[in-house]
């Protein structure tokens, strides 16, 4: 399969670059080692119904580091906001969610609408990717599947819903589409860099490949409940990863400083310290998916926290505070609230899991009346959700028809990108998982997937990795690291 890249097969601009695909075709060899098998369940103690297993006690030590007094006005404060904050969601539903056609957004936003983006975390992209191409990426998929029913794994085992497919025709169809390819750059515009020095370009979306959804009527299998992606601890443990959230960790009123768009911090930031299935190692501004099916509230859909600055300060402060003796766990009163500097209690945090948020632990969210389902999508549709935003899936799909998604987020270059990029690249060409997903055999022996002469377009061979980057500043190190 490697023997496909060939030079002749793509236009490659230098023979330096051409070297790449001889190089490919005797010595490809992922540097990431591959991930335990597995499904999305992998993650998530919702989908497996462990019981939370308690922090070490090194996670004490850790509070005691990060802690500073003013932080106690940080939490109040917060407290405060947090009031209006729900009685505004809860009065708008889903409807507060933005929603925009694919044609405006590529004529210009309005500085309001992108604003209005910033501040709920969330958009839904309308047009751009016709219907009927959309259905007929659904149904290559459900053959394609069909061909290949006895390799194919996903969760749950018996009834899959959630399918651990990367690698078939229509998901490489659809993750370079033009569309899809000119609503990421708009998106990735949305962050920028407070250090001159980063070696990012938020104009260059390139691919990271994620599963699927064909989630049918009835099911109550699949329920993510509210989290957040990008790993759980690491938001404490690493510090480059809580370097993101300095303002809020420095106590005070700083916490309204947090900019969630700020990437400079992102780049070199671990969110995975325990090497675990589904687990995103790259910096991922945007998840996102693209719709293969009509999907209303109460079919199956995403649902959203949307609120996105405010919820990240509260989640980061949490594990600092606890109810005091005698108050109720579920009071929303800050008087009723402590410091909690001597347990290593981290709460919706488990290890090598993600970070959940539930009623019982965060209650001031008062997640029963901020968590909204997003509002109709039609096939083709895009929907996008920042990397911090608490999201989840409706518990139920009482539709009538399937609701079903391709995972594409929006993902810009940089050198760990890159690096990221070319063993994805390398796990493509042998029909292997993508590295941060669950190993095994993958699409190995699977008739009919995706392969390198399904990738048309020199933009599309480009954000893939199969041609060298240009117009960016740190190029070299990301076409070494391509090449490599």
């Amino acid at each position: 399969m490697i023997s496909q890249l060939s030079a002749s097969r793509f236009s490659v601009t230098s023979s330096r670059w051409g070297g790449l695909y001889r190089h490919l075709a005797t010595a490809a060899t992922a540097t990431r080692r591959p991930r335990q098998e597995g499904t999305i369940a992998s993650v998530f103690t919702t989908l497996t119904n462990e019981a939370e297993a308690p922090l070490p006690q090194r996670f004490v030590d850790l509070k005691k580091e990060i802690w500073r007094d003013d932080l106690r006005q940080s939490w109040k404060e917060v407290l405060d906001e947090l009031g209006p904050a729900v009685e505004e969601i809860e009065s708008r539903g889903g409807a507060i969610v933005p929603k925009v056609a694919y044609e405006d957004l590529k004529a210009g936003l309005s500085p309001a609408t992108v604003a209005e983006i910033k501040k709920r975390g969330a958009v839904i992209v309308t047009g751009g990717v016709p219907q009927q191409e959309a259905l007929k990426w659904k149904q290559d998929i459900k053959d394609y599947a069909a061909a290949n029913a006895q390799h194919v794994r996903g969760f749950p085992p018996n009834n899959i819903q959630v399918f651990e497919i990367y690698n078939s025709k229509s998901q490489i169809e659809a993750r370079t589409h033009p569309a899809l390819l000119e609503t990421q750059k708009f998106l990735l515009s949305l962050w920028h860099t407070s250090d001159p020095s980063s070696e990012i370009s938020l104009t260059t979306p390139i691919s990271y490949f994620d599963r699927l959804r064909i989630r049918h009527p009835g099911d109550s299998t699949f329920t993510l409940g509210p989290h957040t992606d990008g790993g759980s601890v690491e938001r404490w443990e690493d510090p480059n990863l809580r370097s993101c959230f300095s303002r809020i960790l420095q106590g005070g009123s700083r916490w309204r400083e947090h900019d969630p768009f700020d990437a400079s911090p992102r780049i070199h930031a671990k969110q995975d310290l325990y090497h675990t299935p589904n687990q995103c190692t790259v910096f991922r501004p945007w998840q996102g998916w693209t719709a293969l099916s009509s999907t209303g509230a109460g079919e199956g859909t995403l649902r959203v926290l949307p609120m996105l600055s405010l919820a990240t300060a509260y989640i980061m402060l949490r594990p600092f505070f606890r109810p005091r003796f005698n108050a109720s766990p579920a009071s929303l009163d800050p008087a009723d609230w402590e410091p909690d500097l001597d347990t290593p209690a981290f709460p919706g945090n488990v290890i090598g899991k993600t970070q959940e948020v539930k009623e019982h632990l965060h209650p001031h969210l008062q997640l029963h009346r901020t968590m909204v389902s997003i509002p109709q999508v039609e096939p083709g549709d895009q929907v996008y959700w920042h990397c911090d935003l608490v999201h989840a899936v409706e518990s139920q799909h009482r539709g009538a028809g399937d609701s079903s998604v391709l995972y594409i987020p929006a993902v810009p270059l940089t050198v760990n990108n890159a690096s990221y990029l070319r063993d994805q690249r390398i796990n493509f060409l042998s029909g292997l998982p993508p590295p941060d997903f669950p190993g095994g055999e993958g699409e190995l022996n699977f008739a009919g997937r995706g392969n390198a002469g399904d990738v048309k377009s020199a933009a599309a061979r480009q954000i893939l990795g199969f041609e060298p980057f240009q117009n960016v500043g740190f190029a070299s190190k990301v076409n070494d690291v391509l090449r490599d």
